[in-house]
């Protein structure tokens, strides 16, 4: 059953919408009684004529809210704690809203020429416009993305699809990106389980690259380089952890990072609005087996399960180009190369972009296979697993 969506304003104008599974859920009717004040507009973007990439530079981030106590969590309902907070309502099942502090707005300060642009040819820039949003995945705020019931992965899953579709649909927007930072060690500054949808006015880098090899692919084979690689993945089978009617998750074949898995669908889709209610029904599943296994890739010495750091965030098709050769696809990365030791970006991968990994991704594959449930979460004898002291 598809959720029912709410959209509302908060006080400042900003939108937020109400995404609700629970046939009990009451109408989102609470009004936002704070005293906002204007919202805030976008900053720029700065083109680094070096590489031809693109870099916001947005000063008021600088004031956002960092690590608060629970009692003052912008994410929890508005009542749970001491102060109102960026959802009016007592409670919500699945919530979105755009940031207050946001990399890229609607809203522009900046005044430009008749082509859209401050400055030269190489000192180049453009107002940052576009939108952030937050997505809270559940009131819960001791919960996470890996404690929810199928039904509520699925009510995200949409919330994801409903942003794509309307996100992509703006002129001034370029690249849709849906993802979640887990965990201090990779920089969150709210504890309250949340992800975010990034709607850039340009192709960022990554997803330029990935663009640039599958239109190269197709113009020399007639295929989908997605699928292609979806396809050596099953074929070659050892680095595949799990395979449904619908989605595969494998860990690619020069993974990066000391624990990364790609999970792809079965079936050639651009982006998450594209999904069948089939496949989303499936992919909810599949994620919430993925993301526990995840969870148990390292032990304690007591046997608990030590959480995960990880970014997890989906790769779809630009808005408005590429949409033919684009295959959609889901990347879960972390920093954690042990229980106590993080991988830095040091000279080569911050300098340069040469990436080094320390752990074979046939090793990370085969651990997270043993962790599958019910097979048990302690330490193999065929995979090295560094165990907490």
């Amino acid at each position: 059953m598809m959720a029912r969506r709410t959209s509302r304003r908060l006080a400042d104008g900003r939108e937020i919408i109400y995404f609700d599974d629970s046939p009990q859920a009451p109408p989102r009717i609470a009004e936002d009684t704070r005293p906002l004040g204007e919202r805030a507009a976008s900053g720029e973007i700065r083109l680094d004529a070096l590489v031809g990439d693109w870099v916001a530079v947005a000063g008021h981030r600088s004031n956002r809210t960092f690590l608060p106590p629970k009692d003052e969590c912008p994410l929890c309902p508005s009542g749970v704690g001491s102060v109102p907070s960026e959802v009016p309502e007592a409670d919500y099942d699945v919530v979105v809203f755009e940031n207050r502090f946001p990399s890229y707005s609607p809203v522009s300060a900046q005044a430009c020429g008749p082509d859209g642009r401050l400055g030269g040819d190489l000192l180049q820039s453009r107002p940052a416009l576009g939108r952030c949003e937050v997505v809270c995945f559940t009131s819960d705020h001791e919960s996470t993305f890996a404690d929810l019931t199928p039904q509520r992965a699925r009510t995200v899953i949409d919330a994801w699809a409903d942003r794509t579709a309307q996100l992509g649909a703006l002129p001034e927007v370029e690249q849709v990106f849906c993802f979640e930072n887990r965990g201090q060690q990779i920089g969150v500054t709210l504890n309250h389980p949340h992800g975010q949808i990034y709607a850039y006015p340009y192709v960022p880098q990554r997803s330029a690259a990935i663009l640039a090899q599958a239109t190269a692919h197709h113009a020399r084979t007639g295929r989908l380089l997605g699928a292609d690689i979806l396809a050596a993945e099953l074929e070659a089978a050892e680095r595949v952890v799990i395979d449904t009617e619908h989605w595969t998750a494998y860990v690619p074949f020069a993974a990066r990072w000391p624990v990364e898995v790609h999970l792809a669908p079965r079936r050639d889709v651009p982006d998450l609005a594209s999904l069948t209610s089939a496949e989303r029904d499936d992919l909810a599943r599949v994620y919430l087996d993925l993301l526990q296994r995840l969870d148990r890739y390292y032990v304690a010495k007591d046997g608990s399960a030590i959480r995960l750091p990880y970014i997890a965030g989906w790769h779809q098709a630009p808005a408005h180009r590429g949409r033919e050769v684009s295959r959609l696809h889901l990347q879960v990365m972390s920093v954690l190369r042990s229980p106590k030791k993080l991988k830095y970006l040091a000279g080569s991968e911050s300098g340069v972009g040469g990436w080094v990994n320390d752990v074979p991704p046939e090793q990370i594959a085969a651990r997270l296979r043993e962790v599958a449930p019910g097979v048990g979460s302690g330490v193999g004898s065929g995979v090295a697993v560094e165990v907490a002291s």
